[in-house]
């Protein structure tokens, strides 16, 4: 198999962690007899320092030539007094855009190692925690009719049938390989955008997947869940913002945002490949950040771009023989176990693989 990946490392931590997963690509790529090409292109503050936006149209042009596209962070204080359409984040929207990815697969999972570094009294979190969390990803309020003036500010909320027709296909999906259930999150006492998500969920469900069930939940009841009885769930199926929100809550009762992995998808195989953290400017060039989010987003490529379950398979029991071995970085770290950095964590997992 030959792939062509295009890395955008970005902002703060992403060129130590992006390193890192390109290294476990690269020992699959030995193992496997694969050839994987890698080509890094500039995004967010990084891309506005070199050519003054976040995103140029070059990086635009190699990630829609590319197999599929990693992505480390964007963002950081230095940028902050920039407008919005002028900040990191907008070269992040954007490539979603220009890829045409609207869906979002954040899974939040409690590794066993990590039991206790949960925040979660033990008995809610003792048999497992898998909460599979469908964000849709380019529509509602991050890509409404926005505005300002002096003493006032709008954002737009808007969705249309197709938007939520097509991203409830994707959580039905999964959902059909799983427990067959899903829960919607919305706050249809309140919003018109969420009543119209609603009915359109159940009918697209009710039509097209029969075998599953969606069940409703209020977004702040949904947060509130989460941390009650975090268990109770296993398909989340969310807007654009409640996923942005609910994603980094559940992300923290596994024990790390650093943990978490996600892919963002449309409607062909090429996909792009995040953490769900952010770029934690204070930590960055400190060897201290950990990797894994980033390596796991590696594993969900090769499963859900190209289509290599025994590949990803072996990333995800590499990094699992890891943990159970006691090694830590700082965010995971707790007494008895052994402190590394993130070279070091990335380096463990390749020589696992």
């Amino acid at each position: 198999m030959k792939k062509h990946i295009a890395v955008l490392a970005g902002d703060g931590i992403g060129p130590e962690i992006t390193a890192g997963a390109v290294a476990v690509l690269q020992k699959v790529a030995q193992k496997y007899r694969h050839k994987f090409t890698f080509e890094h292109l500039p995004i967010g503050g990084a891309a506005i320092d070199a050519f003054g936006e976040p995103l140029p149209a070059r990086t635009i042009e190699r990630c829609l030539a590319s197999d599929s596209v990693l992505l480390g962070a964007v963002g950081g204080p230095k940028w902050d007094g920039l407008a919005g359409n002028k900040r990191p984040e907008a070269g992040l929207l954007g490539i979603r855009k220009a890829m045409g990815l609207y869906s979002n697969i954040r899974p939040a999972k409690l590794w066993r190692a990590l039991a206790d570094a949960s925040p979660l009294k033990k008995p809610l979190v003792e048999n497992g925690v898998e909460i599979i969390i469908v964000r849709e990803l380019t529509g509602g309020i991050y890509f409404g009719e926005r505005g300002n003036s002096q003493d006032e500010a709008w954002d737009t909320e808007k969705y249309s049938v197709h938007e939520i027709e097509r991203i409830t296909r994707i959580a039905c999906e999964l959902a059909r390989k799983r427990t067959k259930q899903v829960i919607s999150v919305d706050k249809a006492n309140v919003l018109e955008t969420s009543r119209l998500w609603r009915k359109t969920a159940h009918a697209y469900a009710e039509k097209h997947f029969p075998d599953v069930t969606i069940t409703d939940m209020l977004v702040d009841n949904a947060a509130m869940q989460i941390v009650k009885n975090p268990a109770q769930f296993d398909v989340l199926l969310t807007s654009n913002m409640f996923g942005d929100i609910l994603a980094d809550e559940a992300a923290q009762i596994t024990g790390s945002i650093g943990m978490l992995a996600s892919s963002s998808l449309g409607d062909g195989t090429r996909g792009l490949y995040e953490p769900i953290h952010g770029s934690a400017p204070d930590i960055a060039g400190k060897d201290i950040a950990n990797p894994i989010a980033t390596v796991l987003s590696c594993a969900m490529m090769l499963r859900d771009s190209f289509c290599r379950s025994e590949e990803c398979a072996a990333i995800e029991n590499a990094v699992a023989r890891v943990l159970d071995e006691g090694f830590r970085t700082a965010d995971i770290f707790s007494k008895g176990m052994k402190k590394v950095g993130c070279r070091d964590m990335a380096a463990l997992i390749t020589e696992h693989i």
